[in-house]
């Protein structure tokens, strides 16, 4: 499929509005051109968007959205297969110029239904994201600087921007010759993003951010660099390095994190091959003090546990709105298919569980931030429980609601914001909160 379609944004442009227009002047249409039969068309109509909506709204506490579904989502849903119902009435009527404007009608309420629902969510912003496929073009990765770090504490203070530095990180696709090898593994391609300090001649030795992405997903690094971006505009074109990975395979599959015979060595992956080629290959700081692991809704639970399992390789977690563990959405079944039946392993490989059997002063030195939705009434509680824990555990502990929002894209992007600002001190990117 062609590139550019892939990349095209669909939640911040047009192409919404652009379709319920359509859809709107199709449905207005076909009633005006059915004047003996209008109000019986229009009942129709919404007789069918009523039924999409109460058999989404039933069907929400069984789970089978992966996750809570956000109100507008049932309510964009019901609204498509309305106006598209109308659209079908007058694609069965004479004459060919009402069945024409119906077709039109039926494609455009669809697709407005569909970028509606994708609004909802707010998380997934091309096609290429809803598919799970790569799209970006492969990343050439600068030559990576021989200078000895200085203080990566001190960075702020030394850093003097070149004249001619990009306004803008970029991002790009770990594919290729600059692919991450994944090892049993099957990962898809990973995003990089480098920000504006990055991009310059001989460029300052950066902190690392590794950040996993939700279920179902992609390593689709739109909303972590919306963020980055706006940070690095705040902070002289300083921002972390970031990578975004793939700890799923395919959205449809959850390995909860861990190494297993079913889905291949994740953890391996993303602990141990991830870190070893960013040392190699990026203008990152040694210093693994100045390296975040991070992750949204599932990708978070999985930044929580690694955080806590491997203190030498991730100095910071970063939780955006992250289950209270991997797995938590189908215990039973995990239990059975990664564990083996073991229930105490699996419990014991909970975060909060790692944090608790950790020997004490472990995570001295250590921040953990946990931010999730003020309505997120299915995420929300395990992240305080977590943050509890880490706190207990010895981690300096930060906390962020974002109010008004769910399991959302809102809640995504209104927690990197809290969260990326207040690593900016503990990277050494910003000066200390006065």
């Amino acid at each position: 499929m062609n590139r550019f379609v892939l990349s095209f944004e669909l939640i911040d442009s047009p192409l919404l509005g652009v379709c319920v227009v359509v859809a709107v002047l199709g449905v207005v249409a076909v009633l005006v051109g059915a004047p003996r039969r209008p109000v019986r068309t229009l009942v129709v109509g919404v007789a069918a968007g009523v039924s999409l909506y109460v058999v989404a709204v039933v069907l929400e506490p069984l789970g089978v959205f992966e996750g809570p579904l956000p109100w507008g989502a049932a309510l964009w849903g019901a609204g498509g297969v309305a106006a598209a119902t109308v659209g079908a009435v007058g694609v069965c009527r004479p004459p060919w110029g009402r069945r024409l404007i119906g077709a039109a009608t039926v494609v455009a309420a669809l697709l407005a239904g569909a970028l509606g629902v994708n609004a909802s969510y707010g998380v997934t912003h091309t096609l290429a994201a809803i598919l799970g496929v790569q799209a970006l073009d492969p990343a050439t990765l600068p030559p990576q600087d021989d200078v000895a770090d200085s203080d990566p504490a001190l960075l702020y203070q030394r850093w003097q921007p070149p004249a001619g530095m990009p306004s803008q990180g970029t991002v790009s696709a770990l594919t290729g010759d600059t692919r991450i090898p994944t090892g049993s593994f099957a990962a898809r391609d990973a995003s990089l993003y480098l920000p504006p300090a990055a991009l310059v001649p001989d460029p300052p030795a950066l902190p690392l951010l590794v950040f996993m992405m939700g279920q179902p997903g992609s390593p689709d690094p739109t909303a972590l660099a919306k963020s980055l971006d706006a940070f690095a505009a705040a902070n002289r074109g300083l921002a972390p390095i970031a990578i975004v990975v793939d700890q799923l395979s395919v959205p449809e599959k959850d390995p909860v994190c861990v190494d297993s015979a079913l889905y291949g060595a994740v953890s391996t992956y993303v602990t141990q091959l991830v870190p070893q080629w960013a040392a190699h290959h990026l203008n990152v700081t040694q210093d693994h003090r100045f390296w975040t692991i991070g992750g949204f809704s599932n990708g978070g639970a999985c930044a929580a546990l690694y955080g806590a399992q491997h203190p030498d390789v991730w100095g910071q977690i970063l939780d955006v709105s992250g289950n209270e563990f991997p797995g938590s959405e189908h215990v039973d079944q995990t239990v059975k298919d990664v564990y083996g039946g073991d229930a105490a392993a699996f419990a014991a490989a909970e975060p909060a569980s790692v944090m608790a059997a950790a020997p004490p002063g472990t995570y001295a030195g250590h921040t953990a931030i946990f931010t999730w939705g003020g309505e997120d009434t299915t995420y929300g509680p395990g992240q305080q429980s977590n943050a509890k824990a880490a706190q207990a555990a010895g981690f300096t502990t930060l906390t962020h609601v974002v109010d008004g929002t769910g399991h959302t894209g809102e809640a995504l992007d209104g927690g990197l914001t809290f969260g990326i600002a207040a690593l900016g001190p503990v990277l050494g990117l910003a000066p200390p909160a006065s």
